[in-house]
């Protein structure tokens, strides 16, 4: 047993996610008052993990979510199955007017002192819809997954996505994965759902099945409902605001055995110095600094989670899996949208002080 975990030496899949698929239309520097063009990026904060685990680090992995029959999700569609990963999921068929949908995310990068915005269009949106029962997980987990996982985002949809997440996170457990979570606090769609009181009821029922847990000290505050240490007059980078609520996570969900997060300072929407940190089974471990030229920075926090979540599949030490993370997540803020463009080598290198001098 590494890390306090049992993780499975083999398995069908490797990693396996629930959660919502959704389409995010990008204008890139240009605000969308003013856009008159955007990219479209395949996304999902649970989905991007699994693309990023089979696309740069090979591994098998899955994603069980909701479909609707219509073009949008054709396009999304396709761009799972691009990614290498095994799509299972709840077909819904579109209306031809009002849906279901496929939710639509709006962002754009912003620019030097001006942030990025990110709003949502999740209106009837299929994900939402799913429930207990909506899945065979006996067949999704046949031959063995090694691990699962889910996160905040999806928990704040509806009140039936929960409990499509206890679900299968119990599935999981019986057949022998690790299970994570990663908070992912976004207070837009929690308060529509309810609020944060309501957001810490949801999550406590949905932690007690979580062996690995992924979010910042704001994240552990406002989904644990949880104190946390004054931090406004530190760095981000400072770590001890995030060591120093370790035992209050612990008091409530025991069972954890890892919880670990990414720092980042924000100089400008271009510049940010960015490290990552890690308690596992009782000890504490802590990446470099780095500072990061961004291009975009959405999907770095999942970019960290698949390089991390990499590292303890493949068995390295902690101190090489949370650098591992780290260096993913650097390298996704240097390409355009959401799940990576990076190598594994890439990955290694710069986990090892690589550089970005010229490769010929």
């Amino acid at each position: 047993m590494a890390y306090g975990l049992n993780i499975l030496p083999q398995g069908a899949l490797d990693f396996v996610s629930l959660g919502a698929l959704i389409h995010r239309l990008d204008p890139g520097i240009v605000p969308f008052r003013r856009a008159t063009g955007c990219d479209i990026h395949i996304s999902g904060g649970e989905f991007n993990c699994a693309a990023n685990l089979a696309s740069c680090f090979g591994m098998k992995t899955g994603i069980v979510s909701a479909m609707v029959d219509y073009p949008v999700g054709e396009l999304i569609d396709h761009a799972v199955r691009s990614m290498g990963v095994k799509p299972f999921y709840k077909r819904f068929k579109h209306n031809g007017v009002n849906g279901p949908n496929m939710a639509t995310v709006y962002s754009d990068r912003g620019q030097g002192v001006r942030p990025p915005v990110v709003f949502y269009n999740r209106a009837n949106e299929a994900a939402g819809m799913l429930k207990a029962g909506d899945f065979d997980w006996a067949q999704i987990f046949a031959g063995g997954v090694r691990w699962f996982h889910c996160g905040g985002i999806f928990s704040a949809l509806s009140a039936t996505t929960p409990e499509v997440i206890i679900e299968g996170m119990k599935a999981a457990k019986a057949q022998g994965a690790v299970v994570s979570f990663d908070l992912n606090y976004r207070a837009k769609l929690w308060n529509v759902a309810g609020g944060e009181q309501h957001a810490v009821a949801v999550l406590d029922r949905i932690l007690k099945h979580v062996d690995v847990l992924v979010g910042n000290e704001e994240d552990l505050q406002k989904s644990l409902g949880i104190a946390g240490p004054e931090v406004e007059a530190k760095s981000k980078l400072d770590s001890s605001a995030f060591f120093g609520m370790i035992d209050a996570v612990l008091a409530k969900h025991p069972q954890i055995k890892i919880v670990a997060t990414t720092l980042r300072e924000v100089h400008s929407t271009n510049r940010h110095s960015w490290s990552a940190v890690a308690w596992i089974d009782g000890k504490t471990y802590s990446a470099p600094t780095m500072e990061l030229d961004v291009h975009d920075r959405i999907g770095g926090g999942d970019g960290f989670a698949a390089g991390f979540f990499y590292g303890l599949l493949s068995g390295e030490t902690p101190e090489t899996a949370i650098k591992l993370g780290w260096a993913h997540g650097a390298l996704l803020t240097t390409f355009p949208g959401d799940v990576s463009m990076a190598s594994v080598d890439e990955v290694r290198s710069l986990a090892q002080g690589g550089s970005a001098r010229v490769q010929r």
